[in-house]
């Protein structure tokens, strides 16, 4: 038979033929139990790439791999030179994430890809049973000893059908003078793929999507020090694909280099993907800590724990004295150890008096936390302290007086950027602090990224619109249960969130009549201690709760643990309502709100409970609201409803019946 093939088809085929054959002899990498499988493939133009299914079904199609580098471009022109397995078997400690017990069972495939001038690329995946994750290692080239990644072309192909729940990453220099981007955006929900950003930069890490009926997925990174940037997500496509992006100039003022720099040989971060049929597997991964080891010994015996906190109801104007020691008697009143004392404390208390301050909580067993800006130069905020923590030499003097004084901890306001320069003040701050024996709270900030395992005295990051926004806007009051019930499913799920929650005053203000008001419950509040993690938790309580409140409310803020030994999904979906359950020990804590229009009604599966006692915390309507709710479709009001306490014996297949009130909720706790 005569060929009919031209010579450029024939070439056009034998290249084809090629690298079908070339991706056949790649070896996929798949998770201990079979079901999370990702392959790596050469795309036409020696162009890296991998694709992942779960069970069979495609969560990632094929999804670019690849740096650019001032030294190498080192993202197409390439052929696969070796691959390299290894098993991880790990089980580490940790106190102040969702689990306390972690065993990390992972298989490991080094794929390392050459350029024809014999430069290589190691892309390492790592599969767990419901986590991937894949870093870039980079050797000398060229007699090269440093480089600067100026783009990373890995991306996240989803599916078509698939939707987005995405916050939008911040224009610089904007916000509170000049102060963001801080992780403080709105989240779109269930947003279809090609949906622009608010404002046109992207997303911030974690993104979570829903690949239609096939499962879901959260990507995220961890391992962020000094030696890299932090990074978002692009814009997204129409058709899916979402690529890796580093800071923009405009972040921090300008100061400070978009691209990371990194001696060679080197690695990057890793980028991570936690996948599940549901949404399980996504709030209960512990990757971002898989992932990264401690990265010095702890310098003290840290505790952190609960707190109470002034500024978030009375303001700048309670940074007094005198305010203070009611803050530290409302500490002391709860068992709380400690206050957050915040901004302008330097002028409006003095550094004399705060060692006045420091004795006084000190005599009720109570230690202070101070408040501090960042900076001084990369925005426009005048809140002081100023100028120290941006400083080594200040920086060391001010953490050796704050040991002197018995001070526990410090809260690090104002970053406002993503850039290398910006880690490595993150990082010095920290190991500054445990050089003093001190714990470090972030505000005003970037999304923690592994950083509770790397740096044992942090003990957490706000990076989340917090309750903060509950004082400026009514819209935030309204929207408080629909974050409550989005925050487990994403921010909360990659790192601990200090949120500043559970509010008991009925309105935002020092005054009862004035202010924003609260539309969510009681009960609701209670639940939003168990549903965000976080080791240190400033509690939005005010000293007249201590006589306000129900008795049954305070006895549960007295008791409620900021530390877990285990965390479970039992029920939910993000921005409608979660169910999440917590241990503390021997105990358990369920905790569930309602965002949606109407009474939730649910057989929570909770099998640890089986045969036992258990306390139920739950809501109902005040005299005549729910006939005035039905009457007039006003939203709902913090006076509306009524907390009710009462025991209930669990069946022996643990099904607990329960029913959610809107913007209200349960709290289950075994006995």
């Amino acid at each position: 038979m005569k060929s009919h093939l031209t010579a450029k088809s024939a070439i056009a085929l034998a290249a084809l033929a090629m690298t079908a054959a070339a991706e056949a002899a790649i070896p996929p990498v798949a998770g201990p139990d079979g079901r999370l499988s990702v392959s790596v493939s050469l795309l036409p133009g020696g162009r890296p790439a991998y694709s992942v299914t779960y069970d069979g079904k495609t969560i990632l199609e094929p999804s670019p791999l690849g740096l650019t580098m001032t030294t190498a471009d080192l993202s197409s022109g390439l052929a696969l030179a070796s691959v390299d397995s290894a098993r991880i078997d790990k089980e580490y400690s940790q106190d102040r994430i969702k689990r306390s017990r972690v065993h990390y069972v992972a298989n490991e495939r080094t794929y390392t890809f050459a350029d024809t001038s014999g430069r290589r690329l190691a892309v390492t995946f790592r599969v767990a049973d419901n986590d991937f994750a894949f870093r870039y290692s980079i050797p000398s080239h060229d007699g090269m000893h440093a480089t600067t990644v100026t783009r990373e072309h890995s991306g996240f192909d989803f599916p078509a059908g698939t939707t987005t729940f995405l916050t939008p990453q911040a224009v610089p220099m904007t916000g509170w003078r000049g102060s963001k981007p801080s992780y403080e955006e709105e989240y779109a929900l269930d947003a279809p793929l090609g949906t622009p950003s608010q404002h046109g930069r992207g997303y911030t890490f974690p993104g979570l999507f829903r690949i239609g009926s096939d499962g879901w997925a959260l990507v995220s990174e961890t391992g962020v020090t000094s030696r890299y940037c932090a990074s978002r997500l692009s814009e997204g496509s129409a058709d899916g694909l979402f690529t890796v992006e580093y800071p923009m100039p405009e972040e921090n003022n300008g100061i400070g280099s978009a691209n990371p720099s990194i001696s060679l040989p080197g690695c990057t971060p890793w980028r991570t993907v936690t996948v599940g049929a549901d949404l399980a597997p996504i709030v209960q991964t512990t990757v971002p800590f898989d992932l990264v080891d401690p990265l010095y010994e702890a310098g003290a015996d840290y505790r952190p724990g609960k707190g109470t906190w002034s500024w978030i109801l009375w303001q700048d104007a309670s940074i007094n004295y005198d305010d203070q020691l009611r803050y530290i008697d409302l500490a002391a009143a709860m068992g709380y150890p400690y206050v957050l004392i915040d901004n302008y404390w330097d002028r409006n208390i003095g550094r004399d008096r705060m060692a006045d301050l420091a004795r006084y909580a000190a005599d009720r067993g109570v230690s202070l936390l101070l408040w501090y800006s960042s900076n001084g130069l990369w925005n426009h905020t005048d809140q002081s302290p100023l100028n120290i923590m941006c400083s080594s030499i200040d920086r060391k003097r001010e953490m050796k007086w704050l040991r002197d004084l018995g001070v526990k901890g410090i809260k690090v306001d104002f970053f406002g950027g993503d850039k290398q320069q910006t880690m490595q003040l993150y990082e010095d701050i920290l190991s500054d602090a445990n050089d003093h024996g001190l714990m470090v709270i972030f505000h005003g900030c970037t999304l923690p990224r592994g950083w509770e395992r790397m740096y044992p005295n942090y003990v957490g990051s706000e990076a989340v619109l917090a309750s903060e926004n509950f004082i400026f806007d009514q819209h935030f009051c309204d929207v408080a249960a629909a974050n409550a019930a989005l925050h487990p499913f994403i921010r909360n799920a990659v790192g601990s969130m200090e949120f500043g929650g559970t509010v008991l005053n009925k309105r935002m203000h020092r005054e009862p009549d004035k202010g924003n008001l609260r539309r969510t419950s009681d009960v609701a509040e209670l639940a939003m201690a168990v549903l965000f993690q976080s080791p240190a938790q400033n509690f939005a309580l005010a000293p007249g709760n201590l006589t306000d409140a129900p008795a049954l409310c305070l006895d549960f803020m007295r008791e409620v643990p900021t530390a877990w030994d285990e965390t479970l999904l039992i029920d939910g979906y993000p921005g409608r309502y979660a169910v999440v359950a917590r241990r503390s020990g021997d105990r358990w804590y369920v905790g569930g709100i309602n965002a949606t229009a109407g009474p939730l009604q649910l057989d929570l599966r909770l099998p640890m409970l089986a045969g036992r006692s258990a306390a139920l915390y739950r809501d109902k309507y005040a005299k005549g609201a729910e006939r005035d709710l039905r009457k007039t479709g006003r939203l709902t009001l913090a006076t509306d409803f009524e907390p009710v306490l009462e025991s209930v014996k669990v069946d022996a297949d643990g099904i607990v019946p329960v029913t959610i009130l809107p913007q209200g909720g349960i709290v289950i706790t075994s006995k």
